[in-house]
């Protein structure tokens, strides 16, 4: 799976299906579809089919998230290579691809399993909109809108009612990315935990809270809306939220499995990506 409308990814993706071919591997390519979309639709098609083995990945971020999305809850393991600019998930420089793959294909790189979050929207009781995601799910006001009230209950025991901006519910693997710009905590991505992280909240006191990832939340906005309030998923797919909306978001039953990098550290990573604690140690030779 490669990013939409990248000439540089189109060429490696056509490169990397010749390799694989020349080594009599069946592959399947497909280019990811436009980001942004704010249709509603409730699960994205793919081509690419249901018992591929692994799945590469050629972007940055952003396109993995996409990609997690529409192949994650198949099971196949992902390998991220950055095209892009960050790559705190794309691990994997162009320049090492084939070694990477060699690999892979012999087995010899470690998976790891993320979290994902289920999101539901039920309307007058009715189903109308579901999405897996790998990062977070947002509940965003619009852009001329006052604070939005938000009442939220974790497993049918009220919590708060969050007077802010909006709202991030987000995973482990997610908070690095708009948990982290809005004060949320950095977690491990293996944790077992999501974080409901207020933004620009009214009051000091309304902060992130840690939770178990075996707790189902349940949001209703208390007061109607006067300009639209917008639900989003990996902050690349939108939905449109009515007054009297129920959002409620769990654990998904699948994980997202992703090949970990040779000589991956996630704190190195938090360091020389991030710039996490100012990067004023880049190597351990005195620790």
């Amino acid at each position: 799976m490669f990013k939409h409308h990248h000439e540089p990814a189109r060429i490696e993706a056509e490169k990397l299906k010749d390799w694989f071919r020349q080594k009599g591997i069946k592959v399947f390519s497909e280019e990811m579809k436009t980001q942004g979309s704010l249709d509603g639709c409730c699960e994205e098609s793919m081509v690419i089919p249901k018992t591929v083995d692994w799945v590469v990945v050629l972007g940055g971020d952003g396109t993995l998230l996409g990609a997690a999305r529409r192949a994650g809850r198949f099971g196949a393991p992902m390998l991220g290579v950055n095209l892009g600019g960050l790559g705190f998930l794309t691990g994997i420089p162009i320049e090492h691809l084939y070694p990477v793959i060699e690999m892979m294909i012999d087995g010899h790189l470690e998976v790891e399993s993320r979290v994902m979050l289920e999101t539901k929207v039920l309307r007058s009781s009715e189903e109308v909109c579901r999405f897996q995601v790998l990062n977070d799910v947002v509940i965003n006001k619009g852009a001329l809108a006052r604070i939005i009230d938000l009442d939220v209950i974790i497993n049918e025991e009220f919590l708060t009612t969050f007077r802010a901006d909006g709202l991030i519910i987000s995973t482990p693997t997610g908070s690095t990315a708009y948990n982290l710009s809005a004060g949320g905590p950095i977690l491990y991505p293996t944790m077992e935990t999501f974080i409901l992280t207020p933004i620009c909240p009214f009051t000091l006191t309304n902060r992130p809270i840690i939770i178990p990832d075996t707790s189902v939340i349940q949001i209703k906005m208390r007061n109607k809306s006067e300009e639209a309030v917008i639900l989003t998923f990996d902050g690349q797919v939108g939905f449109d939220l009515d007054f009297g909306d129920k959002v409620i978001i769990s654990k998904s039953k699948e994980k997202i499995k992703l090949f970990r990098p040779p000589d991956h550290s996630y704190f190195n990573i938090l360091r020389t990506k991030l710039m996490w604690g100012g990067a004023t140690f880049t190597n351990n030779e005195d620790h």
